[in-house]
């Protein structure tokens, strides 16, 4: 069943709860976003707050690119905020997504056609996109990706505004997306129990995951293996280029709401106010956090310290020192694929999305 994690520290400063937990590119400073209406920056060094940042209405979550950039973010009632190429991103409930300038804080580019609110997005930057003298003017830019309650995701030219796919298939809201840059695909995760491969450049729906039985509420890409969780209460791993499934992670007594690779151990969150450690190549599950009250809302590990941010408006540190990979367990092989070399990929991040109910 695994052994009990132990904790370092809980920093309960907010005074509401934390939706999303993001970790400068050196390690050294991380960025909560709470309901609150604020957003603190803390040291990995020491656990201590640093920084107070006072927003006029709450702060939903925060994808930061480094600590200066923290309180450059608009005072608005976003979904999501993520910070490339010097621009800043952010989705809203008011059906749209918007570009900002981080220097002077201003819209720049308005992005509007989903016909509900918006709940995730991401990024493409130009240097990932086809170096096509007849595609240069369109995606300048680059691409946003965006996906809504309304059941679609859109694909954006960021430097005209204009949609440049609409992404149709999901029956239900488009709660998470992850996008896999060299192969311009995006992963999109779904009410409707599915998660779905789309070509941005096309917009041709290139495969569907089919078998959760409840919302996908987090996905986690690591090369080629997609991790999606679902309020079905599980973990699915998945071989991200043909959609077959590798292993599940059961455990949970509740919906799986966070989702994060590092070094070989997978690390969830719950709705059952949990953190686990699996060993990513067996299913093992190697060790339990407890100590929050309500959902873990995101997660980050940064050397041997897990940091978990929940509902309770907690943040707390754990001690990771002494996971193990497991030998894997026996599996019927999959004709005509071996799956040994798959196992050694690095982390990306998933974004942040609402907790669905079990």
């Amino acid at each position: 069943m695994g052994s009990s994690g132990s904790a370092l520290r809980v920093c309960a400063d907010h005074r509401g709860g934390i939706n999303w937990l993001s970790l400068s590119p050196d390690g050294q400073r991380l960025l909560t976003g709470s309901e609150d209406g604020t957003a603190r920056l803390w040291s990995t060094v020491d656990g201590q707050c640093c920084a107070l940042l006072q927003a006029e209405s709450q702060t939903r979550s925060l994808e930061v690119i480094g600590p200066e950039l923290a309180d450059t973010a608009p005072p608005t009632l976003c979904l999501w905020i993520l910070v490339a190429n010097d621009q800043l991103f952010s989705s809203s409930y008011d059906r749209t997504a918007r570009v900002w300038t981080v220097d002077k804080g201003q819209v720049s580019q308005e992005f509007r056609g989903h016909r509900n609110c918006v709940l995730t997005l991401a990024y493409s930057a130009p240097k990932d996109l086809p170096q096509d003298p007849c595609l240069e003017a369109a995606m300048g830019g680059g691409l946003l990706v965006t996906g809504s309650s309304d059941d679609t995701a859109k694909v954006w030219q960021v430097a005209s505004g204009c949609c440049h796919q609409t992404l149709r298939g999901h029956t239900g809201a488009v709660l998470c997306l992850v996008l896999h840059v060299s192969s311009h695909t995006a992963f999109t995760g779904s009410t409707d129990a599915t998660v779905r491969a789309w070509d941005i450049l096309s917009g041709e729906q290139l495969r569907v995951f089919r078998e959760h039985q409840g919302s996908v509420i987090c996905l986690e890409l690591t090369d080629r293996l997609l991790y999606s969780g679902s309020a079905d209460r599980t973990v699915k791993c998945w071989l991200a280029d043909t959609g077959e499934r590798v292993r599940t992670f059961p455990a949970h007594r509740h919906s799986v709401s966070a989702l994060k690779y590092h070094a070989g151990t997978l690390f969830t969150g719950s709705g059952d106010a949990c953190a686990r450690a699996f060993d990513a190549q067996s299913g093992v599950l190697q060790r339990v956090f407890r100590g929050h009250t309500f959902v873990i809302n995101c997660l980050q590990v940064h050397g041997q310290v897990l940091y978990t941010a929940s509902h309770d408006g907690a943040l707390r540190l754990w001690d990771v020192r002494g996971l193990q990979s497991v030998p894997p367990l026996p599996r019927r092989p999959a004709a005509k694929r071996s799956l040994s070399r798959l196992f050694s990929n690095k982390v990306a991040c998933a974004a942040p999305v609402p907790l669905q109910p079990a």
